[in-house]
């Protein structure tokens, strides 16, 4: 049997890593193995004493288009589904948390859409370098799941309750400018510009005193606990919900009106 091919690609430029969504051909949808290949991915990466700075990155023409509906379609005509929702939310909820107690700071260097719980791999990366045509929706009205990936848990701390709402209950897009105005995003840029400034910022930490910049994340991340308990509140209501009616009719209502959504073909390979 051949191995299977890692979700996450790692590389290393002097003291900078460089952390990349590969799963293209599904637009980085969220599933347990490239959730799982992230968080070995951090975890070897927080235990390198060369590395200094970190760029979080993704393959493909979108950043993340959250959690894989059509797995989770799948997942519905089995007896499965609690426990594979309970698996993907935990270790979306480890990755998030990684990041947040990463020593090294964390540039994200983001493009297309950040939709669902992928939000939260932005939302916990220190610096964040955007495109002019990324944009933020929630999804979770659309398809009936409850709030996931920080939604609730880190983005009312950034943007203020009120945006937050607007974001999770009325289903809003953020554009990349709204998003810089509120506060998740550091920079914008045209696309063909991030890499080239998520390798510059990475490298102006990588520079800088390591005390410095680690101590000044750590003061900067607050009170991670409480993150943490906040983030097992979303995971237990996405579990309690994910088999009820609405989620099962979201789901099925959101394959059929989404454009944007890879094919059944390209979900079968993927």
């Amino acid at each position: 049997m051949s191995a299977r091919r890692p979700l996450v690609r790692v590389s290393h430029a002097g003291a900078v890593a460089t952390l990349t969504l590969a799963r293209p051909a599904m637009r980085n949808a969220l599933v347990p193995d490239l959730l799982l290949d992230l968080c070995v991915a951090l975890e070897e990466t927080a235990r390198r004493g060369d590395t200094r700075a970190v760029i979080l990155a993704a393959d493909g023409d979108a950043f993340s288009i959250g959690g894989d509906m059509r797995r989770f379609a799948r997942e519905m005509k089995g007896s499965a589904l609690e426990t594979y929702a309970a698996e993907l939310v935990g270790l979306l909820n480890q990755s998030i948390l990684s990041l947040l107690r990463l020593p090294q700071p964390v540039v994200a260097a983001m493009h297309g859409l950040v939709t669902g719980g992928s939000v939260g791999l932005v939302l916990a990366s220190d610096v964040v370098i955007a495109a002019d045509d990324a944009a933020f929706k929630a999804h979770y009205a659309s398809a009936g799941f409850t709030p996931d990936g920080g939604w609730t848990a880190l983005l009312p701390a950034l943007v203020g309750r009120r945006r937050a709402a607007a974001c999770v209950l009325l289903n809003r897009t953020v554009s990349a400018a709204e998003a810089q105005a509120w506060g998740m995003v550091t920079q914008l840029a045209p696309r063909e510009q991030v890499a080239a400034l998520a390798r510059e910022a990475a490298q102006r930490i990588a520079a800088a005193p390591i005390g410095t910049m680690r101590e000044g994340k750590r003061l900067l991340a607050g009170d991670l606990d409480a993150v943490e308990r906040a983030l097992e509140a979303e995971r237990q209501r996405f579990v309690a919900a994910i088999g009820g009616a609405e989620a099962r009719e979201g789901v099925a209502r959101f394959l059929r009106t989404f454009t944007g959504y890879p094919d059944e073909a390209v979900a079968q390979r993927a």
